[in-house]
This record gives structure tokens, sequence and C-alpha cells, in this order.
């Protein structure tokens, strides 16, 4: 019986020295500049935008709101603050986009999201919720602002 639990203790150990085995292609340098953890993932902050209370049919208006809106996108994504952004198709909740934002706290992303000129105007409200994803999405950028013909 003793040899028995010994073997079962022994079995239970490799089990988990095999679910470590690290990743042969691990880049310590570039998982620390990216700031992830073991398993490769960060905290982030997720904004969701929804239809505001200002509901301004003025349209020279809105366009100024929107044409501050994508810039401030510009300058939150050049900033580093800004990995991901993008318009939701129609849905019943009046959610309008998200945002993952590289901020800590949700008063962090709160004073970010406040900058955007839409935002303020009460064109959109916001959600902010805490995210945890992929350390690598700030990466992706490189690769999009080479497939895309536009630049915002």
């Amino acid at each position: 019986m003793k040899h028995l639990f010994s073997l079962a203790i022994l079995c239970c150990l490799g089990i988990a020295a095999q679910a470590q085995i690290q990743n042969p292609h691990y880049n310590k340098t570039l998982a620390y500049s990216l700031g992830a953890d073991d398993y490769g993932m960060k905290s982030y902050m997720l904004v969701i935008l929804k239809t505001g209370s200002n509901t301004t049919t003025d349209k020279e208006k809105l366009n100024e709101y929107f044409r501050g809106h994508i810039e401030n996108i510009g300058r939150l994504a050049k900033e580093g603050k800004l990995i991901v952004a993008g318009p939701l198709g129609k849905n019943d909740k009046n959610y309008r986009g998200i945002f993952i934002l590289d901020a800590k706290t949700v008063e962090e992303a709160q004073k970010l999201v406040e900058t955007d000129p839409a935002v303020k105007a009460k064109i959109f409200d916001v959600e902010l919720y805490p995210w945890y994803g992929s350390a690598a999405l700030p990466v992706y950028l490189e690769t999009h602002n080479k497939i895309s013909k536009e630049n915002p």
C-alpha cells in the first residue's frame, strides 16, 4: 500500500511538471517590454461607448464632435494608451463602439475617455470594465498601419 501511495504521488508530480513546460518561443525581453505576466497576459480597461444624452441634430456640431473623436483616438493610440478601437453594429443596447485602454485603474481610464470631445459633449456615454487579455495587443497596431490604405 505504501508503494502504491508513493507511485500515485510521483504520477501527480509528473503531470504537474508537464503542465509547467516552458514555451520554447518565449522571449523574456519582449514579454517584459509589453508588461506580460507568465501567461503572456495583462490587465487593460474595456470601454463601451453608448449613445449619450445629447441628441442634437445640428450636423455641423455633430461633424465637429466626430472629427474630434477620431483625432482623439489617433492621439491616444500614438501615446500607447489606446490599444483597440472600433464601432459596433446596430444593437438593442445602444452600444456604439469599444476601446481597450492600457490603463491600470477605472479612474485612469475615465480621465482618458474624458479627453474625447464626443464624450465631453455627451454624444457618447461610457461604461468601464477591467479586462484581462494578451499583452501582445499593442503590437498589432504596427501591422495594422501596414495594411490600412487610409490614415485616420
